[in-house]
């Protein structure tokens, strides 16, 4: 094997120079009884903190070369954080400014780290379909139209997002395993590391490597239906009113020979494992990645060598996916011990329905009524054309009968929501999750695994604890 202690011993004239050349390192517990060998590619040791290093490198590269880019200009993108991030680095250094539009979902860390780097962070609302107004893509193209000077990156479909991995990550994997990788993982956002790292393994291999993609189950990419989910960066959302979907650019089916859908409760519970047994502490598309490598190692044999991409660091996930408060309140696998009933031993104990009252994002205010009844407030979910019980992540707002006292009957329910009820997870201590929604005396939402399943009055959970104990 090629040793990884170049970046150790590398002297720079730039930060931009430091950009790759990121280690393997061998998984050796959580592998349990697999017999093929399993590397994780660092990326989060790029100078930026993840793999889009490279690909913000080469766009930015290309914009100087045709002119698109010029001194004293300024940088846009649309991004989940880690594109804005190696661009706004890379951009400070160059002298340029960076505008990053992100959506309502993205960690606090990611926001901050982008503020660090002298980025001008715009926040706008997630779950738009892909034509309206405060769609991530929409708003920076406005703002690269009202920026003098400004260049709009386009990760999705720029051709030197792909490129950068071809010429980088793909020979650094060939090399690095002599010519053994077997198979190749990597999670699908905008298709870019994907797409060009297989290219080169699958020509340096003589098309021997296979390529394998890891997506999140409901993301389109593996044939979801586009609900949204929780693990940053990775897949591909549907708006149901989104007209045409276009799939990126920088993606190209061809080279992917299979996809993994990983539902975001295994990627976390993958996620906690590296961290505790291998001393990984890795972002939440490692998590799906990791998880989609194990499972197609499991099928292999011991001369087989998987690699598989670790986008970048946990550190810029602590609020979320390492911490217990959020992964309870929407019913994921804690990381810690339980103290006491969980809100899911409760729940079970109800007589919930087993369909989620809710009111579709379509529906009129006389619709709305209706469904509310006499009940004090209803969460409103995106609407879908699903069949069977209403299961949704996608809730954007609440209805109550007195927000809804005056409005005309034939107005839609979407002009007048009120703020979302608050969710309580069926993996989060009961006593925890009470002290939580303290201050909210009414219906609350409860999840499992990140998706809505029931509403349930506040006082309904606490009159069934104090009734168990006085039994």
């Amino acid at each position: 094997m090629t040793s990884a202690t170049t970046r150790a011993a590398g002297v720079f004239d730039s930060v931009a120079d430091a950009i790759g050349h990121t280690p393997l390192v061998r998984l050796n517990r959580v592998t349990d009884d697999i017999r093929a060998t399993v590397y994780v590619k660092l990326e989060y040791l790029n100078p930026g903190g993840s793999v889009k290093d490279r690909a913000a490198l080469g766009m930015l590269l290309a914009a100087e070369r045709d002119g698109e880019l010029r001194p004293g200009g300024t940088v846009v993108e649309a991004s989940s954080g880690n594109t804005g991030l190696g661009l706004a680095a890379l951009a400070a250094a160059r002298g340029y400014r960076t505008v990053v539009v992100v959506p309502d979902r993205v960690s606090e860390e990611k926001k901050a780290l982008l503020r660090a780097h002298g980025a001008e962070v715009h926040e706008t609302p997630g779950l738009r379909p892909v034509d309206h107004p405060e769609h991530l893509r929409s708003v920076a193209l406005r703002l690269t139209a009202e920026i003098p000077g400004a260049w709009f990156a386009g990760q999705y479909d720029n051709p030197a997002n792909p490129a950068a991995h071809r010429a980088t990550t793909g020979p650094e994997i060939w090399d690095q395993t002599d010519g053994r990788v077997t198979h190749f993982v990597a999670g699908v956002g905008t298709g870019g590391t994907i797409t060009g790292t297989g290219e080169y393994l699958k020509e340096a291999s003589g098309g021997a490597v296979r390529v394998i993609g890891a997506d999140p189950v409901t993301s389109v990419y593996g044939g979801g239906d586009g609900r949204i989910w929780y693990v940053e960066a990775v897949g591909h959302f549907l708006h149901p009113e989104t007209a045409v979907d276009e799939w990126p650019e920088s993606y190209h089916t061809d080279v992917v020979d299979g996809i993994e859908r990983i539902p975001d409760a295994e990627a976390l519970r993958v996620l906690h494992r590296v961290a505790r047994e291998e001393g990984l502490l890795l972002g939440g598309s490692s998590g799906t990645s990791i998880a989609a490598a194990l499972r197609i190692a499991r099928t292999l044999g011991p001369e087989d060598v998987v690699v598989v991409v670790a986008p970048d660091s946990g550190q810029a996930y602590l609020s979320k996916y390492y911490n217990d408060e959020w992964l309870g309140s929407l019913g994921f696998p804690l990381t810690g011990e339980v103290d006491g009933p969980t809100v899911g031993a409760v729940v079970s104990e109800l007589d919930l329905d087993t369909d989620l009252a809710a009111v579709p994002s379509g529906a009129t205010l006389a619709e709305a009524r209706a469904l509310l009844g006499d009940r004090a407030a209803l969460p409103v979910v995106l609407q879908r054309s699903a069949s069977g019980p209403t299961v949704v992540a996608e809730v954007l707002g609440s209805i109550t009968a007195e927000s809804l006292a005056a409005a005309p009957e034939t107005d839609p329910v979407a002009e007048h929501l009120g703020a979302a009820l608050p969710f309580v997870g069926t993996t989060e201590p009961l006593a925890r999750a009470l002290a939580r929604i303290a201050d909210h005396p009414g219906p609350i939402v409860i999840a499992h695994e990140g998706r809505a399943i029931a509403v349930v009055d506040r006082a309904r959970l606490i009159e069934n604890t104090e009734q168990k104990e006085t039994q």
